[in-house]
C-alpha cells in the first residue's frame, strides 16, 4: 500500500524501522512489491470487449535504467486499456469506433493498420491549449473568443471558413503559428464535425486520460530512473488499481449519445450492445 501511493523503497524502510523498530531492507521491500507481477501480467493480458465505441490513449515518458544507458521510454495508456493495438486485437478487441488522443504522433498510421474503419479524433481541448500556449496572457481570451467558431462549427466546410476568418483577424495576424498548428492537425479534426452533439460532447477531450495521467505522475514523481521496466510496469499497475476503483458509475452522457452511435455505425455499434 505505501509503495503503490509513491514511497520508495528506502523510504518504506524507514517508516518500518521508526514506526515498529524493524530493520528491513530496500531489497526485501523490492522483492514484497514484485508479488504483484504476477497480477500485472494477468491484468495486462484479460480479455477485453469486443468493441469500443471511444476510445482514449495517451502516453507518458519515464526514465528506466537498462545496463549501463538510461532510456526514456513511453508507456502507452488508454482508458479501460493497457497495451498498443496489435496487443488490442490480440486480446479480442475487433473495432473501435473512435480513437481520440492528443497529438500522439504516428497514432493515424498504427490505427490504420489494425483498425482500418476506426475515425482518430485529436482533443480539441489539446489543441486550445497548444494554439494559447505561446500567446501572450493579455491576448489569450481575445483568442480563445476567436477560435470559437472553427470547433463550433456545423460541419467541416463551415470550420475551414472560420479557420481562414480567424487568419485575417488581428491575433490570426499577431499570432500566425496558431493557423499552422490547426492546420497541421487538420484531417484529425474534421471527423469531430460529422458529430452531432451528444457525441462531441463525449470525444471534445481528452480529460478523462489525462486524470489517470496526473493520478500516475502523482505516484511516480519520487523516481527520477526506475532500475528495470518491471519496477516501472508494477508502480504503474498500482497507481492505476488505485485510481480506478474510484470508477463506479457510467458517463451522464452516455445514454444521449448511444442512440446516436446507432444511427452513425449502424451493426458496428448495435451489434455489440447486443
Amino acid at each position: 500500500a505505501m509503495y503503490a501511493r509513491g514511497m520508495s523503497t528506502r523510504d518504506i524502510q524507514a517508516f518500518i524501522d521508526n514506526l515498529y523498530g524493524v530493520d528491513i531492507s530496500p531489497d526485501y521491500v523490492s522483492k514484497v512489491t514484485d508479488r504483484v507481477l504476477e497480477d500485472v501480467q494477468e491484468w495486462q493480458n484479460r480479455p477485453l470487449e469486443s468493441v469500443y465505441p471511444v476510445a482514449f490513449f495517451d502516453a507518458i515518458r519515464v526514465k528506466i535504467r537498462s545496463g549501463a544507458a538510461v532510456k526514456n521510454m513511453a508507456v502507452h495508456l488508454g482508458i479501460g486499456v493497457r497495451t498498443v493495438f496489435n496487443g488490442l486485437k490480440a486480446r479480442g478487441v475487433e473495432d473501435i469506433l473512435i480513437a481520440v488522443t492528443d497529438g500522439l504522433k504516428g497514432m493515424t498510421e498504427a490505427l490504420e493498420t489494425v483498425y482500418p474503419q476506426t475515425l482518430h479524433q485529436t482533443c480539441i481541448v489539446h489543441l486550445i491549449r497548444a494554439s494559447t500556449s505561446f500567446v501572450s496572457h493579455k491576448d489569450r481570451a481575445a483568442v480563445c473568443k476567436e477560435l470559437k467558431p472553427i470547433y463550433q462549427a456545423v460541419d467541416a466546410d463551415a470550420a475551414e471558413r472560420a479557420l481562414e476568418r480567424f487568419g485575417s483577424t488581428a491575433m490570426g495576424k499577431k499570432y500566425p503559428a496558431i493557423i499552422q498548428i490547426w492546420e497541421r492537425a487538420w484531417a484529425q479534426v474534421i471527423p469531430f464535425f460529422q458529430f452531432p452533439p451528444e457525441i462531441r460532447t463525449l470525444i471534445y477531450t481528452t480529460n478523462s486520460i489525462e486524470g489517470l495521467n496526473r493520478a500516475i505522475r502523482k505516484v511516480i514523481k519520487t523516481r527520477t530512473l526506475f532500475p528495470s521496466e518491471d519496477a516501472a510496469r508494477k508502480l504503474i499497475y498500482l497507481a492505476i488499481r488505485n485510481y480506478t476503483e474510484t470508477w463506479t458509475r457510467a458517463s451522464t452522457k452516455w445514454s444521449s449519445a448511444m442512440p446516436q452511435f446507432a444511427l452513425l455505425f449502424g451493426e458496428r455499434f448495435t451489434n455489440a450492445m447486443e
